[in-house]
């Protein structure tokens, strides 16, 4: 009688996967990543989720530039640019393995919906205030801030949503939606925000983000996303959760060594990001519209990266997709660095092409993460990772602030580059990466090899 039980457990336990073919239902035969059996609707509610997504992102970056302009052209200092930085990037890498936890813990559509509104919330509180004529570089830090902590529980909850949504082979697809909805917003969004800023006033951009909030909120609040519990963990500490996570990941060795390569590209990027209206700014002696034009170059080389990347599918290699992409993103870099005031053309057309590359950075890498770990612990896995990423940004901003202040921001673009090239190579050379793209290799048995 216990071993017949036992056994019919199992098999209720047993994911949609594992039923036989000819033994499964109908309705089994469209199944999500994660083994769930999915509805015929399901690329509507990716749609209304991502549309909702799609109207906050493009008031956002629109709030964003105008603040970061306001940086700009109050204190033309790279060091306060870095410190801006600084402040996005810090707390979302201290807080997005906690944002992880949480994403195992509680209802993920929850938690998208209390990130969004507090970040929409804030940016109307901004509003305000430089309404009042109270805007000083304090208040724009803050805002910053909660940007960072939103950001820092959104994400791992929304990626970690993802694979119980969407069929295997639309993964990596869907993954690239926030490069693509990025890159949309980026081509109009920061002449739009200028335009706001200059013509209206800068309290209107914010107004308008907190507008985007109240729509991406409408579209959660009306998609069906399945709610997913480890019950192993809720009765640990959450450390004790973050530790589970680790242990998850570090199965796959290659997968570890990736990241942290990529993490240190990031680093080299991240500064060599925050410098770019200053590049515009200082370098070219460009106005707020050149600096404009280059953030929607940027965007269009993002779109036309996305769209290539969601069409093709990113092929069989996607951790050689990785490595290829930091070769040319540090190529694009270091050409930049060596451009002559005069030259400004030229830099909109590498930071096109550098914006390509760069869409290829992350859809891959979030699907291999997706592939490697089960869906109960992936919130906390991406959690891990976003603060990787978010916690060797500040480190390379700070350090790049300091050091484009003592030998100027065109050369150390091409310091950057040369950085990032170094990176790709390396990180590729490990045989344990490489076995990432090895068609019949499990990912969770990746070995840490000697290059």
């Amino acid at each position: 009688m216990t071993e017949t039980k036992t056994k019919t457990e199992k098999e209720a336990e047993a994911p949609a996967n594992d039923i036989a073919p000819d033994e499964a239902p109908e309705t089994a035969q469209l199944l999500s990543a994660s083994g769930r059996v999915l509805s015929k609707r399901w690329f509507r509610i990716i749609a209304l989720i991502w549309t909702g997504q799609a109207v906050s992102m493009v008031t956002s970056f629109a709030a964003g530039y105008a603040a970061i302009w306001y940086v700009t052209e109050t204190t033309g200092s790279a060091l306060m640019l870095a410190i801006a930085s600084i402040c996005f990037y810090l707390p979302q890498g201290l807080l997005s393995p906690f944002g992880g936890v949480a994403a195992d813990r509680f209802n993920r559509k929850a938690i998208m919906i209390a990130a969004v509104l507090c970040v929409g919330t804030v940016s109307l509180i901004l509003g305000v205030f430089i309404f009042m004529g109270n805007a000083s570089f304090g208040l724009i830090l803050s805002m910053v801030i909660v940007r960072s902590i939103g950001h820092s529980f959104r994400v791992p909850a929304m990626m970690a949503a993802m694979p119980m949504l969407v069929p295997q082979k639309h993964l990596l697809r869907i993954n690239t939606l926030d490069q693509l909805v990025a890159s949309i917003a980026n081509i109009g969004a920061p002449a739009f925000g200028i335009f706001l800023y200059t013509v209206v006033g800068f309290h209107s951009v914010m107004f308008l983000d907190f507008a985007g909030a109240l729509i991406a909120v409408s579209g959660l609040l009306f998609a069906k996303i399945p709610t997913t519990r480890d019950a192993s963990a809720e009765n640990q500490s959450v450390f004790a959760n973050l530790k589970d996570g680790w242990l998850s990941l570090s199965k796959s060795r290659g997968l570890v060594v990736l990241i942290v390569g990529v993490s240190l590209g990031m680093a080299a990027f991240a500064a060599l990001g925050a410098l770019f209206p200053l590049m515009t700014y200082d370098h070219f002696n460009g106005d707020g519209y050149m600096a404009a034009i280059t953030e929607a170059a940027f965007g269009i080389g993002l779109l036309t990266g996305s769209l290539i990347l969601i069409a093709w599918g990113g092929g069989k290699r996607l951790a050689g997709l990785i490595a290829l992409s930091a070769v040319i993103v540090g190529a694009t870099m270091a050409a930049c660095g060596m451009l002559r005031p005069d030259m400004f053309t030229w830099f909109v057309v590498l930071a096109g092409v550098m914006a390509v590359a760069c869409a290829w950075f992350n859809g891959p890498l979030i699907t291999l993460v997706q592939r490697a770990v089960p869906e109960e612990r992936l919130g906390r896995v991406l959690g891990l990772t976003t603060a990787l990423m978010g916690l060797t940004s500040p480190v390379g901003i700070a350090g790049g602030g300091v050091l484009a202040e003592a030998i100027g921001v065109a050369p150390f673009y091409t310091i950057g580059g040369v950085l990032c090239i170094v990176m790709g190579v390396a990180v590729y050379s490990f045989k344990s990466v490489r076995a990432l793209d090895a068609p019949d290799a499990p990912f969770a048995s990746q070995g840490l090899d000697a290059p």
